[in-house]
Formats: structure tokens, sequence, C-alpha cells
């Protein structure tokens, strides 16, 4: 067991189950033993590889269609260039270096990592030739025109977890079979925000809730809606929750989410139209595999510039990485794309209606 699996024991013990948000919680941001306050999980060294981590053409890219939509929304000066959950800095260092020659663009901006960890938040700083503005949350970020990207953020974010039973839901808990953490249910409850899925699930079905995800995504609908900007947002998940999708990360290898409290990294399939119903003010594009935006923006052009002065296994492996990003079996449609902006803007680069 680790040292958080014996304190989550006795808190369990003191206090009874916990629901699958607070155990999320605990496990990932715990001061002393939480999985991202106390490491860097990223790379190759880590648990698992981002985007970013994989090629540059990422960033870049991610970085020209906001340039674009900052232009094409009337270039505002001051505007905040905005990161949820920056990692270890990597893609906002490849959006600065793509977005240089944008004129104006660089003086005008601010950037602003909303970042927990101290851990990372050095790392960051290491990474971006910048001056950073850190936040705890994104509910302190300025009052300006706010260009933000969030990759691979919302999946880390805790989920309450519910059971279809015959006429309402049975939350899944935390809690001790034999002195071990154990899943269970608690007794049964009608959440209001589940009475739509009662149309659309049988009994023995289980639906996730983020309500840190919608309540992120009403603070920066509010922001886009009276500032501007425009918001990236890139995740795996799909349309609609469905299912048990809470999983453990540990050395790139998947394994059971009570294994290995605080030791390995948690995290769910994001819910997109709960996020797009969140986004009352804005216009939410329709979401979009990741390999068809990447293809949209340039990614297949880009990648043969990057191949003409590469050989051996340096091409090897940027081959690998383009495929890697765009094909279908890998994190092409398993990665979604949606973006929110201004009702009067164009849409933002690479995305539909």
């Amino acid at each position: 067991m680790t040292k958080l699996a014996d304190r989550l024991v006795q808190l369990i013990r003191q206090n009874g189950p916990l629901t699958v948000a607070d155990y999320m919680r605990h496990c990932l941001l715990d001061p002393d033993h939480g999985y991202y306050t106390t490491r860097d999980p990223f790379g190759t060294e880590g648990d698992f590889v981002t985007a970013p981590e994989i090629s540059q053409m990422f960033g870049e890219l991610i970085g020209l269609a906001i340039a674009q939509t900052w232009l094409d929304q009337g270039a505002a000066n001051p505007f905040a260039l905005v990161e949820l959950g920056p990692g270890r800095g990597t893609l906002m260092a490849d959006i600065l270096r793509a977005t240089k020659g944008i004129p104006g663009f660089h003086d005008a901006m601010q950037v602003h990592l909303v970042e927990a960890s101290p851990v990372l938040r050095t790392l960051q700083k290491q990474t971006i030739d910048s001056d950073i503005h850190h936040h705890d949350t994104a509910a302190t970020l300025p009052e300006l025109p706010i260009f933000l990207v969030a990759n691979e953020f919302f999946d880390a974010l805790p989920v309450r977890q519910y059971v279809r039973d015959a006429d309402g839901w049975r939350e899944r808990v935390v809690g001790l079979v034999d002195g071990a953490l154990a899943f269970g249910l608690a007794d049964l409850s009608h959440p209001p925000v589940l009475d739509s899925r009662l149309q659309d699930t049988v009994e023995g079905d289980l639906v996730e809730i983020c309500p840190s995800a919608a309540a992120i995504t009403r603070d920066i609908d509010a922001r886009i809606s009276q500032s501007g900007g425009v918001a990236f947002i890139l995740d795996y998940g799909d349309w609609r929750s469905l299912g048990d999708t809470l999983q453990a990360i540990h050395g790139h290898k998947s394994e059971a989410p009570l294994a290995r409290p605080g030791a390995a990294d948690l995290t769910t399939h994001v819910d997109f139209e709960a996020l797009s119903d969140a986004a009352t003010q804005t216009r939410s594009s329709r979401l979009c595999p990741q390999g068809v935006f990447l293809e949209r923006l340039g990614i297949t052009e880009r990648a043969r510039a990057l191949a003409q002065n590469m050989t051996g296994k340096a091409l090897e492996q940027h081959i690998a990485a383009h495929r890697r990003l765009t094909h279908p079996d890998e994190m092409g449609t398993l990665f979604k794309v949606m973006t929110l902006s201004p009702t009067e803007a164009p849409l933002p680069p690479g995305m539909t209606t």
C-alpha cells in the first residue's frame, strides 16, 4: 500500500465511504502524497506522454490557430494567452515559438497558466521563455480577452459516478472490504442533474458527471462572451458520458484505479456534451476528431517540410509522431476538439458548426 492509501483507509474508517470524486481529488492533489503535487508525470520517464511531448507540430499548429483567431477578432491589445494544466510547459513554449512572427501578438499578450502543482510550476518556468502569471484556478484569470487552450486538462478533473437503478441512481463510492479499498454503491437517490439521463439509460448503466468541469466552462464562457477570445479544448472522450471510464496509468501501463493511490494518474473520458451545455453565452463548435482538426490546420504539409532535413532514426520518429497524433487507430479519433468563441465572431480555424 502507498502512504496515501493508509491515510485514505483511516479517513474512511472515521467518516465513511468517499465519493469517486473525493477519491480522485485526494489521489491527484493531496499536498503530501498527491500524484500531481509531488512529481513530473510526463514523458518517457514518467507515466504518460501527451500530444505536445510527441511532436512540436501539435503546439505550433494550435499556436497559429490561436493567432489567426486573435487577428479575426480584431487583434485585442492587451489579451490573456492562457493554458489550463500546462504540464511541463512544452505546449505553451511551442505556441510562443510559432507565433513569434505574428505582428503585435507577443507585444499584446500576457501569459497566464492555471497550474496547481508546485513541481510543474517550477518546470514551466524553466521551459517557457516569457513572463508567466500562475493561477491556482481559472477564477482568478484577468478580465481581458482570453485566448485559451486546454489539452488533457478536463480528463483529470474529479467525477462522480452513478449507477442507474430501476427508478433512480446509486452513487458509486470507495469504501473498505476486509480493510482494503473497494468500490461499493450508496443508497438510492434522485440527483436532478441526472433527470434527463433516465431517458437514454437502462438499469445497470453507469453515468459520470463532473461538476468542476461545468463550473470552469461556465467561467470561461462568461469571460469570452464579455471580452472576446476563444477556448480550444482538446481531450479524449465523446459527446455523452455512458459507462465507467475511470482509469489509472502507472509506468505507461493501465492498472486498477484503487491499486496505487497517489502513485498513479487517474483520468476519465470527457463528456463534451456537458461542456457544451455549460457554455450558454458563446458558440460551441461541432465536436471534431483530433486527427481531422490537425489535418485541417495543415499538419501533413508541416510534417513534410520538417522531414526534408531529417534522415535515419530522426525521420522514422517524425513519421511515427505524425501517425500517432492523427491516425484513427492512435490519437486521431479517441481525442476530440471543441472550441468556444463569441457568437458573432468567425469560427476558429479547423472548426465547423
